[in-house]
């Protein structure tokens, strides 16, 4: 039946003016009681209206059902109504629920569904202690840390940003104003969303009223952190010039430092988490810990979920990397293998040690994986692509569905997204916060025998991993509503 243009579109017209009416609803819950809202792993909260209704548009391709926000706000209103504690709660899936039984009363339907966290926020015990983090290093991996960390630190979300620390550079307010300038302004991740201003006089940036103290210091050694106010901080080291327990430990001895966090992989003893898949390895007595690498966190989610279910005899990891500030921007000296030819004009054959590193995160595939690397002239998001053999026969239709419910209805929501579009290429999954996303078109599957395309953003991805392991080891935890069935 074709569509009459003038319905059409006054029906666009109000679910705008419908999506305008949720946003400060979103705005209020999140501020007011941390609670972080949700389209299937998707936040709603500080999102324009034109990407809720994309949001809500996208459950068709994932459930088969349309959602619109006629069918959400009820229900966000009805949260609104209730006096949550902090959680984490997906307004999609929710709305998918109370559409399948046939509406109804929605604030009914969400007090039974959020029974969990009714009647549990207390505006003046406040959700627990903050932490204070420090970033060590300030480079591609710790401004997009920055940005994520003081978003975060709107909804209460306990971490707080309190320095970072630098090489000196000479002028000082100059120096600031290029810090503060390479935070505001991002080639490939747009502008941060806020303001930022600088003091030179007290060495500070302030970004969305968070005030960060930048520290001048050539080692770990040079810095007495309790001389800012700083105490019982986690340090993240951006900078990858440690990565055994020795040369973190330095961090350790620092006044006011309690644990430190690497943003590469270890070495030695050291444990590499994937969060998500290995967390629970880290104990209270941990003190360093490795974060892994961008490449480690995309592929073991992924390789999790298909050895559970399939069994992997042996696989192949070629990893199609963007190129890294490691790489010369023309040929030059460079102490590895062909990095030092020109990044952006060439291919790059070189090695990665992820398939190897997999097996610190999964034991059980230890000895299972090759793996090689291309560095290519694109600045971010890379693929892996996964060749394996299987224990048990399956096909592509069976193995997308598996690992689309993989994707929107398990333990491994945040960390594997799932897109089955003909259209995609690399630029579509800038920002995107999972650790790797199936491109389902992709996938080849005959018999025991499947190669899987996993697309991830090697900065923006791997960076939201690494805040999911600075908030476990600072003991910030929130539910996670409606329950997984997987």
């Amino acid at each position: 039946m074709s569509q009459q243009p003038d319905i059409v579109f006054q029906e666009w017209h109000d679910n705008q003016a419908v999506a305008e009416q949720m946003i400060p609803l979103i705005g209020s819950l999140y501020r007011r009681n941390n609670v972080v809202t949700t389209m299937f792993g998707r936040s709603l909260f500080n999102r324009s209206v034109i990407r809720i209704l994309k949001d809500h548009r996208f459950v068709r391709k994932i459930e088969g059902t349309e959602l619109s926000v006629q069918d959400t706000f009820p229900l966000v209103q009805a949260m609104t109504q209730l006096n949550l504690g902090p959680a984490h709660v997906d307004v999609g899936k929710l709305g998918v629920a109370f559409k399948k039984q046939g509406g109804g009363d929605a604030l009914a339907f969400m007090r039974e569904q959020l029974a969990d966290i009714v009647d549990s926020h207390d505006p003046d015990a406040g959700n627990g202690e903050p932490k204070d983090v420090v970033l060590y290093g300030f480079g591609r991996i710790g401004r997009i840390l920055a940005r994520v960390l003081i978003e975060k630190a709107g909804g209460g979300n306990l971490l707080r940003l309190k320095a970072i620390v630098v090489r000196g550079r000479g002028d000082i307010a100059k120096d600031l104003e290029k810090r503060a300038s390479l935070l505001r302004r991002d080639s490939v991740h747009g502008p941060f969303d806020g303001t930022i201003s600088v003091c030179a006089e007290s060495r500070t940036l302030t970004a969305n009223g968070n005030v960060i103290q930048v520290i001048y210091a050539d080692s770990p050694s040079d810095v007495d952190y309790t001389a800012y106010g700083i105490n019982n901080a986690v340090v993240v080291d951006n900078t990858g010039i440690w990565r055994d327990e020795a040369g973190l430990g330095q961090h350790l001895q620092c006044k006011g430092v309690s644990k430190a966090l690497l943003t590469a992989p270890g070495k030695g003893d050291l444990k590499n988490i994937v969060y998500g898949i290995n967390h629970s390895d880290i104990t209270a007595d941990d003190r360093i810990i490795s974060a892994a690498s961008c490449t480690t966190n995309a592929i073991v989610p992924v390789l999790k979920v298909m050895n559970d279910e399939y069994g992997i005899e042996h696989g192949h990891v070629e990893t199609v990397h963007s190129y890294t500030n490691d790489q010369n921007l023309i040929d030059n000296y460079h102490k590895g293998d062909r990095r030092g030819r020109s990044a952006p004009l060439n291919m790059v054959l070189t090695e990665t040690g992820a398939a190897k590193a997999v097996a610190k995160a999964l034991p059980e595939l230890g000895g299972k994986l090759t793996g090689n690397a291309i560095r290519v002239p694109t600045p971010n998001v890379s693929m892996a692509i996964l060749n394996l053999s299987l224990k048990r026969e399956t096909d592509a239709a069976s193995l997308n569905d598996y690992l689309r419910r993989m994707s929107i209805d398990s333990a491994f929501q945040k960390q594997i997204d799932y897109v089955d579009s003909p259209e995609v290429v690399s630029t579509d999954f800038v920002g995107n916060r999972h650790a790797g996303i199936v491109d389902a078109k992709a996938t080849i599957a005959q018999g025991r025998h499947a190669v899987v395309y996993v697309w991830y953003d090697n900065e923006f991805g791997y960076s939201c991993q690494v805040i999911r392991i600075l908030q476990q080891i600072s003991n910030v935890s929130f539910c996670k509503l409606p329950r997984s069935h997987a």
